[in-house]
């Protein structure tokens, strides 16, 4: 009876994890209550997994990661590498997907694409080629790089924590490398010979209009006393700033900026230019963003704000409304410095332009909002733009601080656990004020660390129960006609299949139990069936629910049907790759 009811409660997590229609770390403790309550599991066994190194090890990486993040150094380095990629598309295509996959492999898979977002359209513009052409191969290129060691993705470190719960040994730091390495490699080649054939070609059009699309359009008050008044538009010090004047409201009515239409005082001039230079707006005297002035007005102070760039998520409860309808500023308590879309809609008011899925939004606002926004999966944080170079160089020092630790742990586990050396670095970032201490908190995932910790009692609750057991038998009874590859290779077309619903941590974790069961009853070697559902966990690029997807997916102006038809033969190529190379380095018998 306990197997069918944990069975049961799989079926449910499944579809709860899906549909997203609760929370996932809300699911998670509902179904540790419901086993603890069945009398499955007794209080400690199903909260034991919170105690876990790997929880702390995963909480000390988000710490590290947004540190480097708000210093500006992944900033920095994404814009230098990405503009050191030059020549031919494809040699282009290449050096990015490399590049990408190797800081991937020790970096979270969303904040490396997220800082390559913005480079690679500017670098797609410099080569005159559509970005579309990059953005795909970038986000396959960071999912890949963290298949190459044990901290590239969350996957890892939650399977690592699991088998160990399970009675296995750790994962360590490089032990699967070399199968990562080898899908990084294959995925390169599938993208550069027959992927990048069929990645579509979008908003490649004249070098005009591809600047335009490449900037944000933002609303710029002409204030009393401005040096502007008077200046002609189209040859005024907007031209200095490198902003291309579009339009002037004046008075409530649109206006033409014409060549000789001069500037007045009180005119919302809009203007198409780089964040950099709209940042430089607040710091010039005369004029102003019109968010800013609406804001002081208020008698809100806006030195202080974090100005953060976004991109807005299909989940985000403000797409499909005007920022004016929906009372953008009362609800989010962000103020829109700028906006930018990937087509040349936007030439009227922004209040006015209906929002969509994958906007870039320039925003203001106190960093507990982005945050807020950020963990109900609404938008995603890609870039920050107040660094100063004091703040830079604790960055790159806190950076070199992290490879130390990486190499020291790998060198000597015994003496130095990944786990203290990444908590050590994590608490440097603190104590070297590379990010406040309600920050770190604040960038923690929380949701992801429940999730894991609920997940591997519930892998205790399915062996405890026997539902590991009826499962394993029910699959390798299905494939026994194939031996123990069959059965291997079923578990991993599994994993691969959940990895489209639910997230690849979750998948991992619902399928290692049951396949663990199996390879044991086949008397097989558990730790290639770990292995295999690990890596597979981590390969499916058939669908654009992945965040490094989602990232890419309205600046690159991308549809669904387009993951399917490029990610469909990545997907298989990798799972070929896993299918071969797993049983060779880990004998299946």
């Amino acid at each position: 009876m306990e197997a069918w009811i944990v069975i049961g409660l799989l079926v449910v997590a499944v579809v709860a994890f899906a549909t997203e229609k609760i929370s996932v770390d809300l699911v998670t403790l509902g179904l540790l209550c419901v086993l603890v309550l069945s009398g499955i599991l007794r209080v400690d066994q199903a909260f034991s997994g919170f105690g876990d190194r790997v929880i702390i090890l995963l909480a000390a990486i988000f710490v590290i990661g947004a540190a480097l993040r708000e210093t500006g150094v992944l900033d920095a380095l994404g814009g230098t590498l990405a503009s050191c990629l030059g020549g031919r598309p494809i040699w282009l295509l290449t050096g990015l997907m490399v590049v990408v996959a190797a800081i991937s492999a020790f970096m979270n898979n969303t904040t490396v694409t997220a800082v390559f977002v913005g480079p690679v359209i500017g670098l797609a513009r410099k080569v005159r080629i559509a970005p579309s052409r990059l953005l795909m191969p970038l986000a396959f290129a960071s999912i890949l790089g963290g298949t190459c060691t044990l901290i590239g993705t969350s996957t890892n470190v939650a399977v690592s924590g699991a088998m160990t719960k399970l009675g296995m040994q750790p994962l360590g730091m490089f032990e699967f490398t070399h199968i990562g390495v080898a899908t990084v490699l294959v995925g390169i080649l599938y993208m550069a010979f027959i992927g990048s054939k069929m990645v579509p070609e979008r908003d490649g059009g004249d070098e005009k209009s591809s600047d335009m699309m490449r900037q944000y359009l933002a609303e710029v008050v002409i204030l009393k006393n401005s040096p502007l008044i008077g200046q002609k538009a189209f040859d005024s010090d907007f031209s200095a700033l490198e902003f291309q004047v579009l339009k002037i409201r004046r008075e409530g009515q649109m206006v033409d900026a014409g060549p000789h239409e001069l500037l007045a005082e009180g005119d919302i001039v809009l203007v198409a230019g780089k964040v950099e230079n709209l940042i430089k707006v607040k710091k010039i005297e005369g004029i102003d963003i019109l968010e800013d002035v609406a804001l002081r007005s208020a008698g809100v102070n806006t030195k202080n704000a974090q100005v953060a760039e976004v991109v807005l998520t299909p989940r985000c409860s403000f797409v499909g409304h005007s920022m004016r309808e929906s009372h953008f500023r009362q609800r989010s308590g962000l103020s829109v410095m700028a906006l930018m879309r990937g087509d040349s809609s936007l030439m009227h008011h922004m209040g006015d332009e209906k929002l969509q899925a994958g906007d870039l939004m320039l925003l203001q606002g106190p960093a507990e909002r982005f945050k807020a926004f950020e963990e109900a999966g609404e938008m995603v944080l890609i870039n920050q733009h107040q660094f100063s170079a004091q703040t830079r160089r604790k960055g790159f020092a806190l950076l070199a601080g992290f490879v130390l630790a990486v190499a020291i742990s790998s060198i000597w586990p015994a003496y130095v656990p990944e786990t203290i050396a990444f908590v050590v670095v994590a608490l440097m970032a603190v104590f070297m004020r590379c990010i406040k201490l309600e920050t770190a908190y604040g960038n923690i995932d929380w949701r992801l660390l429940i999730l894991i910790g609920g997940m591997m009692a519930f892998g205790e609750a399915m062996s405890a129960s026997g539902a590991a057991e009826m499962i394993a038998e029910s699959i390798t009874t299905l494939m026994a006609p194939f031996g123990v590859f069959g059965v291997f290779a079923g578990f991993c077309l599994l994993t691969v299949i959940l990895t489209q619903p639910m997230s690849n941590a979750a998948a991992a974790l619902v399928v290692l139990p049951v396949a663990l069961e199996a390879a044991a009853t086949m008397e097989a070697s558990q730790r290639a069936f770990a292995m295999g559902v690990m890596l597979s966990a981590s390969v499916s690029v058939l669908t654009p629910f992945e965040p490094s997807c989602i990232l890419v997916y309205g600046p690159g102006k991308y549809r669904f049907s387009d993951f399917i038809k490029v990610g469909g033969g990545m997907t298989l190529a990798m799972l070929i790759v896993v299918l071969a190379m797993v049983p060779m380095i880990w004998p299946l018998k």
